[in-house]
């Protein structure tokens, strides 16, 4: 959409030049109140694309919020050529209730996408979102971090096989792609499916703020602004990148308290040991040791696991990367 024109949603519009924040009501509770989400909509005077950055569609992944709220209200938007949709809070009820699913059904919010009117509670939320603040954008971007108890490196999760989505992903800046299409539902793979090319960034732990990691998150969004001609600006480059396609989740072969090794996003080698885990007694510890060279994405934060509980999501690298990350880390 150029921004000669409204960006224009079931019930208003906003013309270009004019900044909107509306509570905007996609269903009602057991009482018959509104569920209503946050939404900001700045239509920039200068045409340009229509992005929209979105978070918290699990309702306890908070880091992602104060990207977007950081992005509509702090930043000087007033050389804007083009829209931006901000979608702070897409899980309402999760976000009350502080946890992952929508407290209706135990529904995945992010299952339920494009949506559906005559369908379920939960689809039809995720069609008023859809069809009024996704399916009218020419990109996004939909923040997450990992599940409770685990934490995840920041990176990108993206269909590099589709040129739009390669080039977002790419803008974005970060050092690691996972390479595949969204599963069914969620608001990255149907929004992308729709002609709306989309990314997930991945960053950190559910139930917090983390002040690095939404800086070098808000770094990914002024880049990608300068690569679409949003704003002015340098398009970042990480220093070293490499798109994942063999990636695994380790998990635990005992039953114990964990002592980890390694921080997320640090170099392990094949064969070295990334963690331990030991009874009450540290007695007859059991290593846990990498199947192949590559990046901790993930990990643990929850210290305690049955077996077969996951510790760490290894994302491979190649020799020539893995040297280049290798020689960055020694350095730092």
């Amino acid at each position: 959409m150029d921004s000669d024109a409204a960006f224009t949603y079931n019930g208003g519009k906003v013309a270009p030049g004019e900044r909107q924040n509306l509570r905007y009501g996609i269903s009602e509770t057991y009482l018959g109140d509104p569920v209503r989400i946050p939404v900001t909509i700045v239509n920039g005077e200068r045409d340009g694309p229509t992005v929209f950055l979105s978070a918290a569609a699990h309702g306890d992944e908070l880091n992602g919020i104060e990207v977007v709220r950081e992005v509509a209200f702090e930043w000087d938007l007033d050389d804007l050529a083009g829209t931006i949709v901000c979608l702070p809070v897409l899980n309402v009820q999760g976000f009350l209730t502080q946890q992952r699913y929508l407290p209706i059904y135990d529904r995945d919010l992010n299952r339920s996408f494009p949506g559906d009117p005559s369908s379920t509670s939960a689809k039809r939320m995720a069609h008023a979102i859809f069809r009024n603040f996704i399916a009218p954008c020419d990109l996004g971007i939909d923040f997450h971090t990992s599940t409770r108890g685990r934490t995840n490196m920041l990176h990108v999760r993206a269909d590099t096989e589709d040129d739009a989505v390669s080039r977002l992903a790419f803008a974005f800046g970060a050092s690691v792609v996972v390479d595949g299409a969204g599963s069914d539902g969620t608001l990255r793979g149907e929004a992308t499916r729709a002609g709306v090319p989309t990314i997930t960034v991945e960053m950190g732990q559910a139930h917090r703020f983390e002040r690095r990691l939404i800086d070098d998150a808000l770094d990914g969004v002024e880049s990608v602004f300068a690569e679409y001609g949003l704003q002015p600006g340098p398009v970042r480059w990480p220093g070293w990148r490499t798109v994942v396609t063999e990636k695994t989740w380790i998990r635990a072969d005992a039953g114990g308290i964990v002592d980890m090794h390694y921080d997320r996003g640090s170099l392990v080698h094949e064969g070295e040991r990334i963690c331990t885990i030991t009874d009450p007694f540290k007695a007859d510890g059991v290593p846990v040791e990498a199947p192949f060279t590559g990046v901790l994405i993930g990990l643990l934060e929850n210290p305690v696991v049955y077996p077969g509980n996951p510790i760490c999501h290894l994302a491979e690298l190649d020799a020539e990367t893995a040297r280049i990350v290798d020689r960055r880390q020694t350095d730092r």
